[in-house]
């Protein structure tokens, strides 16, 4: 096969969320329509108007040494968990290079975050405030980087053929592993370690987000507040965790007699060109997007069977995307079975696509589809088949999946994935 063609799978999983510190509890916990969102008990959250999130099921503090720790972001740590889950789940026993089955020169980091750093940079300006310069930490600059999650995974597995970091908001986490794929398919790697990672819960971003009107103020009930796709949802929940897989170019894994999950399709990737914060509201932007994967692998309609959709919660991008499904797939979109399992994880923004393919792939070696909880009364835009409250079987023969991820600015990220 050509070295610009190559078939990339997917061998190793790893996910610290709301719902679960490694990848098989959080996949228990989402089958079982768990919700990860609470109400905040930090002090500073009774003057917001918004006082819930979906907060980490499992700290860092409890996985990562503490000299380690101070020196990393939140999100860099959760990034860390995640990919170092993931690199031991596809059977790798040290870095690359100490383990002789990886080249450090073949071996690539992929991991995104839409808003990087941000506690940092608002916590020491805190300090640097309240207590004076001397006072701000000498790790801050390399702590906010919105690199800095994919610089300490690359550092820590020895990944030499590149480290990247896209950012393009809630779509990051996707558009990273949709890189990892090419980096692969076109030779530059034979490995990557990919995802997405994020940890905004502070004030600010929350203060934000709510003034804006894009998260629910549902504080009364906080495990019924993201409810994708019910006449009556009224915004996101914040999340925050990070997902990372391990992609390998087919024969490397082969010759490994590494475990494979599934094979990576493919991506397609487009943008609205429309609003900075509003997604088109007819669904072309993203129709293009599903498209562009179509056209550019050999993926059947057919074949896709699931779909683990973007479905914030919010009142346009949920009918925006349903709506971009039926253009593109028509009637085929019937036998697919439509998860929104931000009803559960709470929107991780550029983490999303991280924890949600990890979502999709074990949907497909379990092959089952999980449930969109707090969904009450469906919206009657939403024509298709939405998995409610319960999990589904999927169907047995070679199938695939489809995870969507959507950004402000328009980003629009797709990702397809199918049985070996």
């Amino acid at each position: 096969m050509s070295p610009t063609n190559r078939t990339v799978v997917v061998t190793g999983i790893g996910a610290t969320t709301p719902l679960g510190g490694t990848a098989a509890s959080f996949w228990d916990a989402l089958v079982a329509g768990t919700s990860g969102v609470s109400l905040l008990e930090q002090e500073w959250a009774a003057e917001l108007p918004v006082k819930i999130a979906a907060q980490i099921a499992v700290e860092p503090g409890e996985i990562i040494p503490r000299p380690q720790a101070r020196k990393l972001d939140r999100s860099a740590q959760f990034a860390l968990i995640a990919a170092q889950e993931a690199w031991k789940d596809a059977g790798f026993t040290a870095k690359a290079g100490e383990d002789a089955s990886v080249n450090p020169d073949r071996l690539g980091a992929v991991i995104a975050s839409g808003i990087g750093g941000v506690t940092t940079l608002l916590d020491q300006y805190d300090i640097l405030k309240e207590k004076g310069v001397r006072r701000v930490s000498p790790h801050t600059v390399p702590m906010l980087m919105p690199n800095s999650p994919a610089a300490n995974v690359g550092i820590e597995l020895g990944a030499r053929a590149g480290v990247h970091t896209p950012v393009s908001a809630c779509a990051s986490g996707a558009e990273a592993i949709g890189y990892a794929i090419e980096m692969i398919r076109t030779g530059r790697a034979d490995v990557v370690v990919a995802g997405g990672t994020e940890a905004a819960i502070h004030p600010l971003p929350i203060a934000a987000f709510g003034n804006m009107m894009a998260m629910s103020k549902n504080n009364d009930d906080p495990q019924g507040a993201s409810r994708p796709y019910d006449a009556d949802r009224n915004g996101f929940v914040l999340g925050e965790g990070a997902g990372a897989i391990v992609l390998e170019s087919e024969e490397h894994a082969k010759a490994r007699g590494a475990r494979i999950y599934v094979e990576a399709v493919g991506q397609g990737i487009s943008a609205d060109a429309h609003h900075i914060t509003q997604p088109e509201p007819s669904g072309d932007g993203i129709a293009h997007a599903l498209q562009n994967l179509l056209d550019n692998t050999d993926l059947k309609p057919a074949e896709i069977v699931h779909v683990n959709a973007h479905a914030t919660s919010t009142p346009q991008g949920d009918v925006a995307e349903i709506k971009a499904l039926r253009k593109v797939f028509g009637d085929d979109v019937d036998h697919m079975a439509i998860s929104a399992t931000k009803s559960m994880t709470g929107h991780l923004l550029g983490g999303a696509g991280g924890i949600e393919t990890v979502a999709s792939i074990l949907a497909l070696v379990n092959r089952t589809a999980p449930p969109t909880i707090n969904l009450d009364n469906l919206d009657p835009e939403v024509n298709a088949d939405i998995v409610r409250g319960e999990a589904r079987p999927l169907p047995e023969g070679r199938i695939a999946v489809l995870n969507d991820s959507f950004g402000f600015g328009g980003h629009n990220v797709v990702l397809a994935f199918r049985t070996v």
